[in-house]
């Protein structure tokens, strides 16, 4: 009566999780540690798709024509301007506008060392990008030979907005070629590039001379209000050949970059992969504390048997064992990895942040890891048998 009593007062689950110290810490530091690689590998993950779409989002349009060919940014495949034009016939659309993109070599002014920026060209008389220090300064654009440059790029390419107020009339190196830096913007890096510069069509044709006037990376559309974009996506596909241009709404286009990072090269799969182990190195873990836990109590849990307790009421007390494990592993884990996010995040000013969404996650993740290897280690609990202690 006196044990029965203590459960009543006590939970048992609680009772075994506390009971042996070590082994608790030892569990609780197993599980973080599970956490600790699964945010990591999810934080990397999502840091890759979001800074891959910033360009794509800063767009001020509402349809994209794009070559069936464009699945990245780092790697443009062009198309006819006159598709573009043909757009004008159709019904709904308010404005048209074109985008040049291509990678280019920045010389960091103090150093002298390059590295490869991302380089946008637009017709500056007309808004292409919703970015308010670039509306403001594409008149600026105009001048030949001057460029935007992106604050929010590495250090590596140089203290460009310290240089600048020291110097209103900054000059660089860009492929090779002088350009004076006429203002800043705020973007940032990303797996593609560490950096990005905005200028003029005409001088982004100075700069890459193999580029041809007539062939566009990007056909941006703006449509009039109320038109119904649907509607007018159809419309427009009907007029080209599939093979040549394809129209996508926004989403669409920020989508096909974030496909492309995650299935058309190693790195999706790489951090999926780590997901993966972190998962199963946790599931390991727990099924050892548990596994070792129930051997070393299977007299008491025999006895338990011969008290009148049947095999549910002991499965569930290993359950509850395994969510409180969970819970205990899983705080740790969590700020650990807020600490990381913020050095990863400091160092390579990629967007790593904590979300409610993947804390949600990862706790899920942490109880059906806990769960399942309660499940493993139920087949050891059932052999407690009440004959043995006697």
């Amino acid at each position: 009566m006196k044990l029965t009593h203590l459960f009543k007062k006590t939970p048992l689950s609680w009772l075994q999780v506390t009971r042996e110290k070590t082994r608790l810490i030892v569990a609780i530091a197993g599980i973080a540690f599970a956490d600790f690689l699964i945010f990591t590998q999810l934080g990397f993950r999502d840091a890759l798709f979001d800074a891959s779409v910033k360009p794509h989002y800063v767009l001020d349009a509402d349809l994209v024509l794009i070559n069936p060919q464009f699945d990245t940014l780092f790697a443009v495949k062009s198309f006819s301007r006159d598709r573009l034009y043909q757009a004008k016939r159709v019904e709904g659309i308010q404005s048209l506008a074109s985008v040049y993109i291509a990678s280019a070599q920045w010389r960091n002014p103090e150093t002298a060392l390059e590295r490869t920026t991302l380089v946008f060209g637009f017709d500056p008389s007309q808004r292409v990008f919703t970015l308010p220090e670039v509306n403001q300064k594409s008149s600026d654009l105009k001048m030949l030979n001057r460029v935007l440059y992106d604050q929010a790029g590495r250090p590596e390419f140089g203290p460009i907005v310290d240089l600048l107020q020291k110097n209103p009339d900054l000059t660089v190196q860009l492929n090779k070629k002088e350009v004076q830096v006429a203002g800043i913007f705020t973007l940032g890096a990303s797996f593609a590039a560490d950096s990005n510069v905005i200028t003029s069509d005409s001088t982004f044709l100075r700069l890459f001379p193999e580029r041809q006037p007539h062939e566009i990376d990007i056909g941006l559309v703006k449509l009039q209000p109320g038109a119904n974009i649907e509607a007018v996506k159809v419309n427009l596909q009907a007029l080209f050949p599939k093979n040549e241009v394809i129209v996508l709404t926004l989403k669409e286009f920020a989508e096909r970059e974030k496909t492309y990072w995650a299935n058309g090269t190693a790195i999706g799969f790489i951090f999926g992969l780590g997901t993966v182990v972190g998962f199963i190195v946790g599931i390991v873990i727990v099924y050892q504390i548990l596994y070792s836990d129930v051997t070393d109590h299977l007299p008491e849990y025999a006895t338990l048997k011969a008290m009148g307790y049947g095999d549910w009421y002991l499965v569930g007390v290993l359950m509850q064992e395994a969510l409180l494990l969970a819970v205990l592993g899983y705080i740790p884990g969590f700020i650990v990895s807020l600490g990381v996010y913020h050095l990863a995040s400091s160092a390579t000013l990629l967007p790593i942040v904590m979300t409610t969404a993947r804390a949600i996650e990862v706790l899920i993740l942490t109880i059906i890891m806990c769960i399942a290897s309660g499940i493993v280690a139920m087949g050891k609990l059932r052999t407690a048998d009440p004959a043995d202690i006697f």
